[in-house]
This record gives C-alpha cells, structure tokens and sequence, in this order.
C-alpha cells in the first residue's frame, strides 16, 4: 500500500502524498515545537517539511522509513530556521496603571508560546525507539521545551532525536550527515547542560486530567483568581513557585514576591473571567479582563499552570497573540 502510494505520489497525485504524511504530521509537528519552542514557528517549520518532502519524494530511496525520512527533512528545517530566525523579541511590560515588583530575574526563552492539547492527540502517543529516556507528555512540557531552548541548536536536535524519539545514534549520525562519535559527543553535552539546569526539587506528580483532585484544585483556583482573592492564590503555591511571561522577559521566584506581583494585577478595580483550556498537558485558562461597568471584557492573555501534588508550582502567562491558537477568542461579551 504505501509503495503504491509513493508511486502515485511521485507521478504528482496530491492525495496520495497527503495518505502517506498525514499519519505523522501532528507528531512532526511537535517536533518543530520542542525545537524552536514556538507554535507560531512550528506551523511554520511543518509546512516548509511537507513542502520539502512532496518536491524530493524521487530522491526518497527508502533505505530508512519514510516516517524517519520526514524527521530528517523537519530537523534539517528547524535547523536552518534557527540559523536565520528572527526570534520574537522581547517586550515591555503591557498591563497599564500596574507596576509590578522587581523581578527576580530575567528570562531567556522570549519567544516560548503554548502548545494546544487538542493537537496533542497523535503527536504523543507515537512509537518510541528503544533508547528514549522521556515519557512523552514531559517532553512536551513547559518546563523540559524551555530547557531545550538553552541548548545550541545541534545539541538540541541530538537530545530530541536520541532521548526523546529513541533513534539509535548511527539512524541520528545519517538524519544529520554527521557521525556517531559526533552524535555521541552532542548528545553528552546536551544532557550535561540539561543537568545543570536550576534544580526544581523532588516534584510529586499532577493529578490525572480531569480526576477529582484536579477538579478540586481547579475550583480553587478559579474562585480565587476570579474574586480577586490573593490569600486564597497565595495558599495554592508553592514557596518556590516560579512565574514567567514570554515574550516579557521578567521572572519571579518565590512566594512572596509572586504574592506582590498577583496583588499588582488582581484588585477591586481589576478583576477576570477564566475559560479553562490545556497547554503543553497542563491546566491553562483564558484570562478577561472585566470592566466595572460590565461591557466586553477583553482578553488580557493564557495562563499555564505547572502543578505539584496539589499544589502550583509554576505560573506562566503568555499574551493575547496565542488565544486564537486555542480556539478562544480576542473578547467576551458583555455579561
């Protein structure tokens, strides 16, 4: 079936290419998001694969699988992308009449956005080599696709491919035109990087999707965040929750600090609305802003839970560019 496919493919039949790539473009997709940490990029990098794949489907000699045929076009892709990308660049602070605290520090990874769960599905559930070393809803992470983004972009192609995907390292070494002792080489340095990342301590698990607990933290947090209950907030972190912003580089660490800069966005004059969604298979909800006179309340960003047992671990907020990602739109009506 699919040497027929390739055949018809070949002679120009645009179903017949679109038969062969479609069981692995959600998880090519993925692929591009863990290597260049945006949703935006991904799209991007995926369509320029595809692109590539239809025009050197004659060269394609079927020496590997076409599905590692097609992650060595979408590594190749990323790579170049990441040689020539202009990354999104930083931005200022943009909530008005708030002035938050001093950050802790500033962040790296800017251009970082959100990955919708509803694209997940095919995309993490895909035949692993027998050398992964990642479950695939943590690698598809906030926290494990931020570290990659410190990684140089080779080294960062090596870990995906070998830890992640499983590749064995001479498939890697030919995916990339390089060697095995090359490939070694870079994926000892990746992980030594990765190790020396700052220490998140002994985390438990989250609770399942959608189980009791979760539901039960959700609650929570919904009723405190839409009432403008800090304390409440508060009580549901951490001592080192970590809370980030990209594409505002600004960062804080810690409870208490957090605790001032939650008190400088949710007021009395400043309260929201939440619709729940999922990131990167984690909690994440829509944040609106209401308006004292209850008009439209307009979106003010997506926040991204990273949770611990039952309790908060990291917040990141990402801007209103990303809602339309997750099907939720730019404002709400009037209630």
């Amino acid at each position: 079936m699919t040497t027929d496919l390739i055949t018809r493919a070949r002679a120009g039949d645009g179903e017949a290419f679109r038969e062969l790539t479609e069981p692995h473009r959600r998880e090519l997709q993925a692929h591009c998001y863990r290597m260049l940490g945006s949703f935006q990029d991904a799209e991007d990098a995926l369509q320029d694969t595809l692109l590539a794949a239809w025009q050197g489907l004659q060269g394609f000699r079927g020496r590997a699988s076409l599905r590692t045929w097609l992650y060595r076009i979408a590594t190749t892709r990323c790579l170049n992308a990441l040689r020539s990308a202009n990354r999104r660049p930083a931005k200022e602070w943009d909530i008005p009449e708030v002035e938050p605290p001093e950050p802790t520090r500033l962040g790296e990874v800017v251009w970082l956005e959100p990955y919708p769960d509803a694209l997940l599905e095919g995309a993490i559930d895909v035949p692993l080599g027998p050398e992964a070393r990642y479950e695939q809803t943590e690698s598809i992470s906030l926290a494990f696709v931020t570290a990659l983004q410190i990684l140089p972009a080779r080294q960062r192609a090596v870990l995906i491919l070998r830890d992640v995907l499983g590749y064995h390292a001479h498939e890697v070494a030919d995916m990339l035109d390089s060697t095995v002792e090359s490939v070694n080489s870079a994926l000892k340095r990746a992980r030594a990087s990765l190790h020396r990342l700052p220490p998140t301590g002994e985390r438990q698990l989250p609770p399942a999707p959608d189980s009791p607990a979760e539901q039960a933290l959700v609650a929570k947090f919904v009723h405190a965040y839409q009432t403008g209950d800090v304390d409440a907030l508060v009580a549901l972190l951490t001592d080192d929750i970590h809370v980030s912003m990209p594409p505002i580089p600004l960062e804080y660490q810690g409870r208490d600090v957090v605790a001032r800069l939650l008190a400088s966005i949710i007021r009395h004059d400043r309260t929201y609305d939440l619709v729940p969604t999922r990131a990167n298979g984690q909690l994440a909800f829509g944040a609106y802003l209401r308006t004292p006179t209850g008009g439209i309340r307009h979106g003010t960003g997506l926040l991204v839970l990273t949770v611990t047992g039952d309790q908060i671990c990291a917040i990141t907020r990402f801007d209103t560019s990303v809602l339309p990602s997750f099907v939720l739109p730019r404002s709400l009506p009037s209630r």
